[in-house]
């Protein structure tokens, strides 16, 4: 088996890929090379993989380079995990939307990472980074699987699938956070483990469906909770709306909706490490490589980093796939087909992906009306994004007209700042 890794978050989810990997899937002779540009991040990146290879005694190979086709070549499945200049983009971005004039207060609310105005420039500048990706997998690897982690999840996960490519995608788990099932579970005095929770919906975007304990209705509960606004303004207000608890954290919901009470866009969003993360990875990188994963101190620096990856574990799901599992793994996001029969067969959705030997079976999940119809408008407006990528103009256009983020704005105008913010980026932009 021969795994890909290509991304800038690749370094801080690679202890958790290779434990995944080597312990908890017990996969034998596995080859895996990441790409990486800078030289000393390289070599770290090199001898911490051989150190973790070598604790394994599994055999295979661990190789760290620069060029693309070597990365690339044969490999399987590819997992990616990139972005295209974040934070400096978004920031400039925000800044442009931005107004000091009284009578103007700018459009600062789009500036979002995933919906509205900001959220259609990330899904472009990231659609222009996977589409050459893809040119180079057509020629090296052209049947690989793709793991996707790249945000905005929907959107970048629509673009693999439009350029031909198997993906299957994972964001932001509904499963934690403030309004994540392990809160839920924990408000209501139960052991997150003893619940049996059923999410559905879409990217950032999803909501809950069903929840026991046993045979003990759960959601009844929650419901009730929201309704006394025990559950934030916010549920309260969707409770109303859609009949529907949201799963995960509820400012990932309200990126992809109009401006509304109760919801502010994060000024600095976070993206990838800080910088004092970094250096503490890298700091722990360093012991497990020079110190070897045997040692005490390097057994103590591997356990750490384990400590602070993301909870979703891509690589799960990717030896799940490619081995023919049976296996039932949550909150995946991927083509829909019939899972959510209320939604296009074509919408990236998110819900567990139940697998029988390897192969996708499509229990079918119902939910309110209501729901499925903004759940509808929400996918819309991501694969348009998702086509604009491409270099679609008709499809920029029909987002800026359609997109509920947008609802309640002169939208003739937000198509001269859309272009506006094109323009800012032809660097990167180059299809427009």
């Amino acid at each position: 088996m021969r795994i890909a890794m290509i991304g800038q978050d690749v370094p801080t989810l690679l202890p958790a890929l290779l434990t995944d990997l080597l312990f908890a899937g017990d996969e034998a002779n596995a080859e895996v090379t990441v790409e990486e540009g800078n030289p000393a991040m390289q070599e770290l990146l090199q001898g911490y993989g051989e150190k973790i290879f070598a604790k394994a005694g599994k055999g295979g190979t661990f190789q760290v380079f620069s060029e693309r086709e070597k990365v690339l070549d044969g490999a399987d499945c590819v997992i990616y995990a990139g972005d295209c200049q974040a934070a400096s983009r978004f920031f400039q971005d925000r800044s442009a939307l931005d107004s000091d004039e009284e009578e103007d207060p700018g459009l600062t609310d789009q500036a979002r990472v995933n919906g509205g105005i900001e959220g259609l420039l990330h899904a472009l500048r990231a659609g222009e980074v996977i589409l050459k990706l893809c040119d180079d997998m057509d020629k090296y690897c052209p049947k690989a699987l793709v793991i996707n982690l790249g945000q905005p999840v929907a959107r970048t996960t629509a673009v693999f699938e439009d350029r031909g490519y198997r993906c299957y995608g994972m964001g932001r788990t509904p499963m934690r956070g403030a309004n994540g099932i392990d809160t839920y579970a924990k408000r209501l005095q139960i052991r997150p483990e003893n619940v049996q929770a059923v999410t559905a919906g879409l990217p950032g975007f999803a909501f809950l469906i069903e929840m026991k304990d046993g045979k003990t209705d759960l959601l009844t509960k929650l419901k009730k909770a929201a309704d006394n606004g025990e559950l934030g303004s916010l549920a309260r207000r969707w409770l109303g709306w859609w009949d529907a608890i949201p799963a995960g954290d509820v400012t990932d919901h309200a990126e992809f909706l109009p401006a509304q009470e109760g919801f502010i866009p994060d000024e600095r969003p976070e993206f990838g490490e800080t910088v004092e993360k970094r250096k503490e990875r890298i700091l722990y990188m360093n012991t497990v490589r020079d110190q070897g994963a045997d040692s005490r101190e390097g057994a103590m620096a591997q356990l750490l980093l384990l400590s602070k990856v993301p909870p979703v574990r891509p690589m799960k799901l990717a030896l799940a796939l490619l081995r023919g599992e049976t296996a039932e793994i949550p909150a995946v996001a991927r083509k829909n087909g019939g899972t959510m029969p209320q939604l296009s067969p074509e919408a990236i959705i998110e819900t567990a992906l139940v697998l029988k030997d390897g192969k996708q079976e499509t229990p079918a999940i119902r939910v309110p009306e209501a729901l499925a119809d903004i759940l509808c408008e929400v996918d819309n407006a991501n694969r348009l994004a998702a086509k604009a990528a491409f270099g679609d103009r008709e499809a920029l256009r029909e987002y800026v007209e359609t997109d509920p983020a947008l609802d309640g704005l002169d939208r003739l105008y937000c198509r001269d700042v859309v272009d506006a913010l094109i323009e800012m980026h032809k660097d990167v932009l180059t299809r427009f």
